[in-house]
């Protein structure tokens, strides 16, 4: 798209994406996936006591945060920190970029801009479960690495 996009947070709706057990967030798509070749923003809400996304790095897409406010406990491969409003937070992509973000609040939401440099396809890692995600390109699924196959297995 070859346009400037303009636009107040307020004013755009949020949609809920996603409540799965100890995951929920809601997400309002400030520059969505399409309006460019390689960036995507998003507003990030999620209530106290969950996280939006397991444990996880990216092989292609890099990330980063701008905590707006709430406090939350950031996990990463150099240890556990806790972030609040004012922190941005960059995410590179490769293994030392992993992470997970929990609101650590019993009542305040805990809000971030999440400001992604997106590719084509991507391939993120799920340490902690053993997974591995495809995604892009019309193709958005999970697989457990140890399910593996050979090359040539099947051909």
């Amino acid at each position: 798209m070859n346009k400037i996009i303009r636009i107040k947070s307020d004013t755009i709706e949020s949609a809920h994406k996603c409540e799965s057990g100890d995951y929920e967030y809601y997400k309002r798509d400030v520059v969505p996936r399409g309006y460019s070749n390689n960036t995507k923003v998003s507003v990030y809400i999620i209530p106290p006591g969950k996280s939006a996304y397991p444990y996880h790095f990216h092989y292609k897409n890099e990330e980063t945060f701008y905590i707006l406010s709430g406090e939350g406990l950031l996990k990463t491969p150099a240890g556990d920190k806790i972030v609040s409003s004012g922190d941005f937070i960059f995410f590179p992509a490769s293994p030392d970029g992993a992470h997970k973000l929990t609101n650590i609040s019993d009542v305040e939401n805990l809000t971030y801009i999440d400001f992604d440099v997106t590719h084509d396809v991507d391939v993120a890692v799920y340490p902690d479960s053993n997974k591995i995600g495809v995604w892009g390109k019309d193709i958005n699924k999970t697989f457990y690495i140890d399910d593996s196959k050979e090359y040539y297995d099947g051909e």
